[in-house]
């Protein structure tokens, strides 16, 4: 395994595959107030791509094309904050995505803890370390330890995709399940837009 590290924008000539993991990390929880500062990408491959974004900063045009790929399935883990982060940062709606949270809360309805760590305790007997989560994304120069922790969150989306699918299908959910994914781009438009947490759909 290996982490590759760069500067504003994946290089040129790039392919991870069909299916690539992703996830963010920004200097805190409110897209229009805290910056984008990093985004991990992953294949599958035990590799992972790590992009680290400047203050300011509102082009990357390779990120982008991956991320608006209709050919690229795209895996987040709460997709719904990481969609609208690069969508505030860059203007490119991501999609299609699959989100491992959505099919978490569809078949593990005997719990509420969908969180990223749990779901790999369960499912695939992964302990992955959170210790680096309250960190400074901003910094100029990371940590290994902060690269590391930034891996962790999309090393294991692949084969945890796996291990729901199976569920989704075995509980008859997966029709549910991609049409929530379908709208995820829109709900992270929403957000941005002042619809963080009125429910649309209420009476």
């Amino acid at each position: 395994m290996a982490n590759h590290l760069y500067k504003n924008d994946l290089p040129d000539g790039l392919s991870m595959g069909p299916v690539v993991a992703i996830d963010c990390e920004t200097m805190g929880l409110n897209p229009h107030r805290d910056r984008l500062c990093l985004v991990q990408m992953s294949g599958g491959d035990g590799n992972t791509h790590i992009v680290q974004i400047e203050k300011g900063q509102a082009e990357a045009p390779n990120l982008c094309a991956v991320l608006t790929d209709p050919d690229v399935l795209k895996l987040f883990h709460y997709g719904r904050f990481d969609i609208a982060a690069m969508y505030n940062a860059f203007g490119a709606l991501t999609a299609p995505v699959y989100c491992t949270k959505i099919a978490s809360k569809l078949i593990r309805t005997y719990t509420d803890r969908h969180g990223l760590k749990n779901l790999l305790q369960e499912m695939l007997g992964v302990d992955i370390s959170k210790h680096q989560q309250m960190s400074d994304w901003g910094a100029g120069e990371l940590t290994k330890a902060q690269l590391d922790y930034a891996a962790s969150d999309v090393l294991y989306l692949h084969a945890l995709r796996e291990k729901l699918n199976e569920r989704l299908e075995r509980e008859g959910r997966m029709d549910i399940a991609q049409n929530c994914y379908d709208f995820l781009p829109t709900r992270a438009v929403l957000d941005l837009a002042g619809w963080p947490d009125q429910d649309i759909f209420a009476h």
